[in-house]
């Protein structure tokens, strides 16, 4: 018995020390429930929100979480829309009382260039995408890789086999698209490839969907938490990958009551967000598709600018 006890704590000690090693460059020894604290700052306090993430509910999107985190492209940005029951951040910075947007796909280019990985999910033929775009690739018939992330959620036509641990309710973890993106005229909008969770084994061995709408799969770094108790219709629509731990809610409540607390000294003729418009020329500067880009949309944020709520930075705990 002795012996076969020393060979199971051998096997394990090995296996802590590959895993050990292995870890920085997602190479087995993922879990399925990682763990990540964003913390807030805000009115000159930190708030350190930990959240566990759900590789059941979405693989791909928790991998693209943790992947552009370890890049720390979400280190420094602000919530730019703040509302009742939602708290979105991911792509902005408040700069000289204004928002300005970050080059989200510049920046992984680059992180990609300095040896990160960044795991590709949507692709589009090379001819839907603009040319100045750090994602081009000359050759019209190309699969250029989009730095977005497959959308992991009913709408999209990817029900998870498993039963979803996560809902929106108190603390859940929301990646976000912009449901607006449709191009202008009545244009059906452009078509993307994205690889399947199930790796093709319910669509006769091809692992790859060649016309998804591009709406549906082109989340990059923005996500939101939900501070509501309950909004299934919202469920079908986007992604939620991940919750609040229990110390998380605790800590996400503290946040949100010293934001009431600022808001009740706050004078009556003055708003603690202010309506930020976005123009075409400055919400779409960075967009890679070409028929998006030249769409002429824009965003209205509701933004706190006097007094921001900042991320001091987003971590990667356990993977």
């Amino acid at each position: 018995m002795k012996k076969n006890s020393f060979k199971r704590f051998a096997c394990a000690a090995t296996a802590a020390a590959l895993c050990a090693g292995a870890v920085f460059a997602f190479t087995g020894c993922t879990t399925k429930h990682p763990e990540i604290t964003v913390t807030y700052t805000f009115n000159g306090t930190d708030y350190a929100v930990a959240y566990k993430l759900s590789r059941y509910d979405a693989p791909k999107t928790v991998q693209h979480f943790i992947e552009v985190a370890d890049t720390g492209f979400y280190d420094g940005l602000c919530v730019h829309d703040f509302g009742e029951d939602k708290i979105h951040t991911g792509g902005y910075t408040v700069e000289n009382g204004a928002l300005v947007e970050k080059d989200y796909f510049s920046a992984m280019k680059t992180a990609e260039g300095e040896g990160k990985k960044f795991t590709q999910s949507v692709w589009a033929n090379g001819r839907e995408v603009v040319s100045s775009s750090p994602v081009y690739t000359t050759a019209d018939d190309a699969m250029t890789p989009l730095y977005t992330v497959y959308g992991e959620f009913s709408q999209n036509g990817n029900n998870t086999t498993n039963a979803k641990e996560n809902v929106h309710e108190f603390g859940a973890l929301v990646m976000y698209y912009n449901a607006e993106k449709q191009p202008e005229n009545g244009e059906n909008p452009p078509r993307v490839t994205t690889e399947r969770n199930d790796g093709g084994k319910n669509n006769g061995g091809n692992k790859y969907d060649n016309d998804k709408s591009y709406v549906y799969n082109s989340a990059t770094s923005l996500f939101y938490t939900f501070t509501g108790q309950s909004n299934t219709a919202l469920d079908s629509k986007y992604c939620v990958f991940g919750k609040t731990t229990e110390a998380g809610s605790k800590k996400l409540q503290e946040l949100i009551d010293a934001i009431d607390e600022y808001k009740k000294d706050l004078s009556e003729d003055v708003s603690f967000t202010e309506s930020t418009l976005i123009g075409p020329s400055e919400y779409l500067q960075y967009e890679p598709i070409e028929r998006i880009k030249t769409s002429g949309l824009n965003a209205e944020y509701n933004t706190p600018i006097d007094v921001p709520i900042l991320v001091k930075s987003v971590k990667v705990n356990k993977y």
